[in-house]
């Protein structure tokens, strides 16, 4: 008889998520990459606003999780004392610097693959199996011995979240937490051709609310407090790879909740696509573009495992718990997309 375990829930409902992630992003046009090439080249902000405003949305819902319904940022992979610092600078630079060569994140890539785009698929192969590599595998190997010794012990801090760096009391937390809520929100709500944009606010709510249910997903509708499982939300690196994985070895590995986050938003954004009638098949233009291709993909699944995750998994779900490693990770990737994009457009 079919008995729905948790793991199968976490799946079941990530799928459902990653539907509604993956059709309003692709609906909103929502791209980091993009929003940082529109800063810098067109000097319009908004792109950038609507990312700001969905990370004010997660941070104000992963709020009202931990003090209402007993959410526990303690089994995430952000929060913990020790400072991944060497990862979270190094990875997100090389992630940085591949996003721009790929033209996308790995949220991006599984928005493309969506609408069509065999460019992604390439990209979403060789991302997850760099990633795969990284973890487990001989770039792992690497990975440990330049970025341990690199580590930050942070005790007797109890987490490296910006609250308890400052040793606030439980109401600072909260004041400090609605502080950073305003300060994303307003300056992203400031800009008046950004409010005038339904589509761009929408879709920045909506991921924020999204990223806020991967959470409530995981940590407390489907939580098992004897499984050993980290909290998780959605995160683009590393699930690409156990999608890979589950593909290739599913009798012998159980579906979680990364596995229905990735096929969600691939779905998602295929509907998207169909809805808008924008779905069609693309290729790449010629060897140089692949190799490209290949080359971005690599750094962003090595360095994203480093970094602990990507533009949403970093930028949005990380920051939401207002973790360091967080910040300096997503500040890396900015830093690493303008040097790439100056790479690929200003040296000339």
């Amino acid at each position: 008889m079919f008995e729905l375990t948790d793991n199968l829930m976490r799946a079941g409902m990530g799928l459902g998520a990653g539907i509604a992630l993956g059709f309003v992003a692709r609906r909103g046009r929502f791209c980091t990459l993009s929003a940082i090439e529109d800063a810098v080249y067109a000097r319009d902000t908004r792109r950038l606003r609507s990312w700001a405003l969905a990370i004010a949305v997660a941070i104000l819902g992963t709020l009202l999780l931990t003090q209402y319904l007993g959410l526990d940022l303690s089994r995430t992979i952000y929060v913990g004392p020790r400072l991944e610092w060497g990862g979270a600078l190094i990875g997100g630079l090389a992630f940085g610097i591949g996003m721009a060569l790929v033209g996308t994140c790995g949220f991006g890539t599984l928005l493309r693959l969506g609408g069509g785009d065999l460019k992604s698929f390439l990209t979403f192969l060789v991302l997850g199996i760099s990633a795969l590599m990284a973890m487990r595998g001989f770039t792992g190997m690497a990975r440990i011995q330049l970025l341990d010794p690199l580590m930050l012990d942070l005790a007797p801090r109890p987490s490296q979240t910006l609250p308890a760096l400052l040793g606030l009391s439980p109401s600072g937390s909260i004041l400090l937490t609605l502080g950073a809520v305003l300060l994303f929100g307003g300056w992203a709500l400031s800009h008046a051709g950004f409010r005038a944009s339904r589509k761009l606010v929408w879709s920045g709510v909506g991921i924020g609310v999204c990223i806020v249910a991967g959470w409530a997903i995981t940590g407390i509708v489907a939580f098992d407090p004897f499984d050993t499982r980290r909290i998780e939300s959605f995160t683009f690196v590393a699930p690409l790879g156990e999608t890979i994985l589950y593909a290739m070895l599913s009798t012998g590995l159980a579906i979680d909740f990364p596995i229905g986050a990735v096929l969600g938003t691939i779905t998602g954004s295929w509907l998207a696509a169909l809805w808008a009638k924008e779905f069609r098949w693309e290729a790449p233009d010629d060897a140089h573009e692949v190799k490209r291709h290949i080359l971005g993909a690599f750094l962003m699944g090595t360095g994203g495992v480093a970094a602990l995750g990507c533009t949403i998994g970093q930028g949005v779900t990380g920051v939401s718990t207002l973790a360091l490693g967080s910040f300096l990770a997503i500040a890396a990737m900015f830093v690493g997309a303008r040097l790439g994009l100056y790479w690929l457009v200003e040296r000339h």
